[in-house]
């Protein structure tokens, strides 16, 4: 996890973007430490992308400045591209080649010799849990395999940050859980990971920080626990067989809460599976996001600079 005190290595300030009439960024800011995995939450069409895209200079913001790495994405997007890399929502592998070939390859195009190439391609495959895989066709690999192998990808030239676009989209729940742990570990090993996803799960497990972004703006930010205590406490609920909702009682948590909520439910007469019910980010993620992205009505959209700072 980043240190406090240390300078952010990514700053996004204002950040506007339009496209023909519809604005897809409505002065988006925050900021993200280093060695912090930063989630960037939200519906189709809240923006995720786009803030992706500007950060990484695929797309200039009309309004606001972004740096990355202490370098400006727009004035100087050759020094921002040499410190970052971008695993986008498809894997970017070649079919016809072997895991241990893509790498080589790859690793040939950024400068490495014939040898520091292979020796990189093999310290991969074993970082990623791919060296079964190595002189395989990647048109046989799974889909989590096809993912851990793009993300070695990306560290041929070892990133300072990893942009990670909805990574694990598509992956079944073993693939999934599978590349978090790979992911835990870059951050471990200090590298910055900044990533979109609609999995609120995903973010609760990987995130130190947590952004959720509604009509191109950001409504709330910080720590996913920080963000659930904002929805409410817990709550003590009774349902009957068929798993409907007969009654609930709010609680501190505590044993004595929890308690006066029991018996609460005992005067009450109520019947039922008792249990004891804590706010998600699913919670979080539906009482301030619009189905659509393009913002919820009447939701406020909260002052978070202090939070995402």
């Amino acid at each position: 996890m980043h240190s406090p005190a240390a300078p952010p290595v990514i700053v996004a300030d204002g950040l506007r973007k339009t496209f023909g009439r519809e604005r897809v960024l409505d002065g988006v800011s925050f900021a993200v430490g280093r060695g912090e995995v930063f989630a960037l939450l939200g519906p189709n069409g809240a923006g995720k992308t786009t803030t992706i895209n500007v950060l990484t200079t695929l797309v200039r913001p009309d309004a606001g400045t972004a740096g990355v790495a202490g370098f400006d994405v727009t004035r100087e997007p050759e020094q921002v591209k040499r410190r970052i890399s971008l695993t986008g929502q498809s894997a970017a592998v070649d079919d016809a080649l072997t895991g241990t070939e893509n790498l080589v390859m790859l690793g040939r195009l950024s400068g490495l010799n014939r040898r520091a190439a292979r020796a990189r391609a093999a310290e991969l495959l074993e970082r990623f849990g791919l060296t079964d895989a190595a002189t395989r066709r990647v048109g046989a690999y799974s889909g989590g395999m096809r993912r851990r192998l793009d993300l070695a990808l990306s560290f041929v030239v070892a990133p300072e940050v990893l942009f990670l676009d909805e990574p694990t989209t598509g992956l079944d729940t073993r693939s999934r859980r599978e590349l978090w742990d790979v992911i835990r570990s870059l951050a471990e090993a200090g590298t910055t990971v900044f990533l979109t996803t609609q999995y609120l799960e995903e973010a609760d497990q990987l995130a130190d920080r947590v952004a959720v972004l509604d009509g191109g703006r950001v409504v709330a930010g910080g720590t996913a626990a920080a963000l659930k205590s904002r929805i409410g406490g817990d709550t003590v609920e009774v349902h009957d067989p068929q798993g409907a909702l007969v009654r609930e009682v709010p609680t501190d948590g505590s044993v004595s809460g929890l308690r006066r909520a029991l018996d609460v439910l005992d005067e009450s007469g109520a019947e039922g599976i008792v249990t004891l019910r804590r706010p998600s980010l699913d919670d979080v993620f539906l009482a301030l996001t619009s189905p659509d992205g393009r913002g919820a009505p009447g939701v406020r959209h909260s002052d978070t600079a202090k939070e995402l700072a």
